[in-house]
């Protein structure tokens, strides 16, 4: 049972279903459920244009639904999803970066701050998809994880070599080869950053 409220709109909230990163949230009306049910892919009620919205049928990032559960009080929704892109218009991968803090009461103004490594493997999974021609993440992929690791090992050594004898610049640089191609191994195993944050999280304990 779902429990509309008066304009016929229930809040529906998309999660991303392997990292746990609360991506967007949007209106269903009973259509947009249904739809959504049916075909597997989120839509939603865009209540600015007063139409059906199918999310990702102009930018591509689809949202792939896994599971639909309701809350306590059956008046939101919550989305498990697989993204296929960046959820947001901005091209952030979830709408949630901007930090509030100060005056709870005062209106505020952040400066966009999304989480650029989300955004980066985001970038990396689809053109593990895509595969678009030229792509040299797409041709690492391509190679398989083996073709990876021998990438991580070399820019791990380099980062170890600058650590030692380069300036502070070029260490920063070394190490973000290093987590790049970090970042393209786990995307050629099938694992995410979120799996890794988990487990620094566990080791923090």
């Amino acid at each position: 049972m779902v429990n509309y409220d008066a304009q016929g709109l229930i809040l529906a909230i998309a999660q991303d279903a392997r990292t746990g990163q609360v991506l967007m949230v949007a209106h269903m009306n009973a259509e947009s459920l249904q739809r959504t049910l049916d075909s597997g892919q989120a839509w939603f009620w865009s209540r600015s244009r007063q139409e059906l919205w199918h999310k990702g049928a102009t930018s591509g990032s689809y949202l792939n639904v896994k599971s639909i559960t309701a809350d306590c009080d059956s008046d939101v929704l919550l989305l498990q999803v697989e993204p296929a892109g960046p959820a947001c218009h901005t091209g952030a991968v979830s709408c949630f970066f901007e930090p509030v803090q100060g005056d709870a009461t005062a209106t505020f103004s952040a400066p966009a701050s999304p989480d650029a490594m989300a955004e980066l493997f985001a970038t990396i999974e689809a053109r593990k998809t895509q595969q678009p021609e030229g792509s040299y993440v797409a041709g690492l992929l391509q190679a398989g994880p083996q073709r990876v690791a021998k990438k991580v090992a070399e820019e791990g050594g380099e980062v170890a070599i600058a650590a030692v004898s380069e300036t502070d610049d070029r260490v920063v640089s070394e190490v973000a080869d290093l987590w790049f191609h970090s970042l393209i191994l786990l995307a050629s195993r099938n694992l995410t950053p979120g799996q890794v944050w988990a487990e620094l999280e566990s080791r923090r304990r």
